[in-house]
């Protein structure tokens, strides 16, 4: 088991890698860096990026994954469907995939090195917000107005959304993708009397049973998305390859899942505390600091946000130069590794056309 992992991690972190999509000729160049963010923080980037592609380059995308599964896993599988970031790269963008701390191969800290209940949760959005803007640093010298153009999937987006109200300067761009935002009340699953709140503390997060981090095996993966699948045979909905690469890359991601059995990985606990926050009507940041051009992606049948938090989001983006919002139909949670004709082609035409216009620059 150990050597099917590390074979899997020596795959998908391979420091440079070019390969050719049949499908188009183009060739995608894959390479993997790391940028200091606080001091003995190191944050993991991939760059994605295709060699040959059609008119003046985009501007560059930055990808941040959620709560669970690191980056790569997020966003970049090699099986076909599996890779947004090879997506983006196709259509001129250079594209660049973080791990916040805490995460894949990004500097773990102290707190993940001992037991989960020694300490608080670890990796609150403060924290990740520093390492955003580390990276945004580093790739905006791609473009010459030092903007970048952001998308976050789930507490991806809740992060990207508080850097983007910080740094207004530095953001062209901003999708948010199936993001809790607040202040709206009524969550179905992690709201007042689930599991997330402290029940001697009421309206606390209970921080005593999540830890400074959770364990989370391949198996207890799936049950979600499987949930929000509404057919018996999940394979009508997504391809079993994509599926099991995620899992296999989120192991992967961990180089300390398989001294466990099951195998399982690390993740922080910060970002759960955060969303229960979020899913119990707190607002952590204020969209009307937002100048970017702003997209809110949710999917019809996502079970992390709620239709009140995109109606929210576009009251608030009073400064933002454009805010377009879209419901995707019949889409899950996952809608960018289900099959094309179940939301994915969709979710890929409003991604690309709203990061592609107006963000030609000179690389």
């Amino acid at each position: 088991m150990r050597l099917l992992f590390t074979t899997f991690l020596s795959v998908i972190t391979a420091a440079s890698l070019t390969v050719e999509s049949p499908s188009s000729g183009q060739q995608i160049r894959r390479t993997d860096f790391h940028v200091t963010s606080d001091p003995g923080v190191r944050i993991a980037v991939r760059e994605v990026r295709a060699t040959r592609t059609p008119g003046p380059p985009h501007r560059p995308v930055l990808l941040l994954h959620g709560a669970r599964v690191p980056g790569v896993a997020s966003f970049d599988l090699p099986v076909p469907g599996g890779s947004l970031a090879t997506d983006l790269a196709r259509a001129g963008h250079p594209v660049y995939v973080m791990d916040a701390r805490g995460y894949g191969a990004s500097t773990r800290t102290a707190a993940l090195s001992r037991p989960p209940q020694a300490g608080p949760p670890a990796v609150r959005s403060d924290a990740v917000v520093r390492d955003v803007a580390a990276v945004v640093e580093r790739i905006a010298r791609h473009a010459p107005d030092g903007r970048v153009a952001l998308l976050g999937w789930a507490t991806g987006g809740h992060w990207l959304g508080q850097y983007a109200a910080a740094h207004p300067g530095r953001v062209s761009h901003l999708v948010l993708y199936n993001t809790l935002y607040g202040p709206v009340a009524d969550h179905p699953t992690m709201g007042r009397g689930s599991d997330y709140e402290d029940p001697r503390h009421p309206g606390r997060f209970n921080a005593t049973r999540f830890g400074a981090y959770r364990l989370n095996t391949g198996e207890g993966l799936l049950p979600s998305w499987d949930a929000s699948i509404p057919a018996e045979d999940k394979s009508a909905w997504r391809d079993p390859a994509v599926a099991q690469a995620y899992v296999r890359a989120a192991l992967a991601s961990d180089p300390t899942s398989a001294d466990r059995t099951p195998p399982s990985f690390r993740a922080p606990s910060g970002a759960m505390e955060d969303s229960f926050y979020l899913a119990t009507g707190r607002q952590l940041w204020d969209a009307s600091l937002i100048t970017a051009r702003t997209l809110i992606l949710r999917s019809e049948r996502d079970f992390w946000s709620r239709p009140e938090d995109a109606e929210t989001l576009e009251r608030h983006l009073v400064h933002a130069e454009q805010v377009t919002s879209v419901e995707l139909a019949g889409a899950t949670h996952y809608v960018h590794l289900d099959r094309a004709e179940r939301g994915r082609d969709q979710f890929l035409r409003e991604a690309t056309a709203f990061l592609s216009a107006g963000t030609a620059v000179t690389d």
